[in-house]
């Protein structure tokens, strides 16, 4: 009996897998290179324990940001090749989500075959916001199959056809990988243990408002890097010359900091800066003091005392989430404050999470062993959204029934 938990049998059933496989392309249309597999190498297991348990195995992803319409710069060809690749075995593509091609290249699954679907976001249905809009998609999509398993934990916070109005029209179970970032995200937030440091970088400050907010109340440290220190230093009356910064968050950082003062926990800023006259690969890097940023200049990297401050403060930690870049790691000048946080998760004893985006893509960027880290989620925004506490659609369906 070929079973798949949460479903039962499978053999012989068509399984509609929404997976995540929303990796970096280069290249023209027709001729993409993918950059980084990690989403697609993270979305195998999964689809190999269906294949293996004799179900048909139907997946469904999304590529960019297409305006609901068909577009190749977008197709998931490419992906479908490298999955086929991964998997040892041959993958169909069906040329449309839910018309004639995927009809017919469904049909014509044996029991243990799989098949990709083309791009869901082609389909204006997707990502409506009419529910009726969105529940006809989802209907077509439903009738290609008789089961549902998310896999996709990257969309979960996206109340979308394949993600949330399917999983109300057929029997659902969440795949492996979603299972896992759940369970993950669960220690980071239920009891977590301590001591219990949380690494944020990034742009933007108020990408990250409500984790700041929320994890105040959780977390032992707050380790802050990338562009968002800037209007933290701001807040504390320093200059920041011609770094990124947010004016209209300066009065939410210095209430951050208040309330950090205020409480056991530890916001930790940079003592030192990585600056540049301009941007690019030819630009002349010095370190300077975190309070003595030149006006001339911007930031775009933590300096070498503060990656070993960062270090040291990651060193006795059994607990360590960290969500985003320390600077601009694309560039080798740049690119040694995510180096250091990287290299001291790697030696944590306890639970390190990487919060995908591009702390995952540094990750693979700057050559670390994925296995070194206690999990690299596939999904920056979703973990993002979790951890600030709100509902994720996408789990909550599946958790309804």
């Amino acid at each position: 009996m070929a079973e798949y938990p949460g479903l039962g049998e499978v053999s012989g059933k068509r399984v509609l897998v929404r997976s995540d496989l929303n990796v970096p392309l280069e290249g023209d249309a027709g001729a993409k290179v993918i950059t980084d597999d990690g989403r697609i190498r993270a979305s195998v297991p999964t689809i190999r324990a269906l294949a293996e348990a004799g179900a048909r195995v139907v997946v469904t992803a999304h590529l960019g940001r297409p305006k609901g319409a068909p577009d190749a710069e977008f197709s998931l060809e490419p992906v479908a090749a490298r999955l086929g690749e991964l998997l040892g075995a041959p993958v169909a593509f069906a040329g449309d989500t839910v018309g004639t091609s995927a009809t017919e290249t469904v049909a014509g699954l044996e029991d243990g075959a799989v098949a990709v679907l083309e791009n869901v976001r082609f389909n204006p249905g997707e990502t409506s916001k009419d529910d009726a809009e969105r529940g006809e998609f989802a209907d077509r999509l439903a009738a290609l199959a008789d089961a549902f398993v998310s896999d996709g934990f990257g969309v979960v916070h996206r109340k979308q056809a394949s993600v949330y109005d399917v999983a109300q029209r057929l029997p659902h179970a969440m795949g492996g990988l979603v299972a896992a970032e759940v369970d993950v995200l669960r220690r980071l937030t239920v009891d977590p243990e301590r001591p219990y440091v949380v690494v944020l970088g990034g742009s933007k400050v108020s990408d990250k408002l409500g984790v700041i907010d929320n994890l105040l109340e959780k977390a032992d440290k707050l380790l802050i890097g990338g562009g968002m220190v800037f209007t933290f230093l701001a807040a504390q009356g320093h200059g920041v010359g011609s770094s990124l910064l947010e004016e209209d968050q300066i009065p939410t950082c210095r209430d951050y900091l208040a309330r950090a003062a205020a409480s056991s926990v530890e916001i930790v800023l940079p003592s030192d800066i990585v600056v540049a006259d301009s941007f690019g690969d030819e630009a002349s890097a010095r370190v300077v003091a975190a309070d003595a940023i030149p006006e001339t200049t911007l930031g775009l990297d933590i300096g070498p005392a503060s990656g070993a401050t960062f270090a040291a403060a990651l060193s006795d930690a059994r607990t360590v989430f960290w969500n985003g870049p320390m600077g601009v790691f694309e560039v080798a000048a740049f690119a040694e404050g995510t180096r250091a946080v990287a290299e001291a998760l790697t030696h944590v004893e306890g639970l390190s999470v990487v919060g995908g985006g591009d702390s995952a893509a540094a990750v693979r960027t700057l050559g670390f062993d994925e296995a070194a880290f206690g999990h690299i989620s596939t999904g920056g925004g979703a973990s993002l959204e979790y951890l600030e506490g709100r509902e994720l659609p996408g789990i909550t369906v599946l958790e309804a029934n």
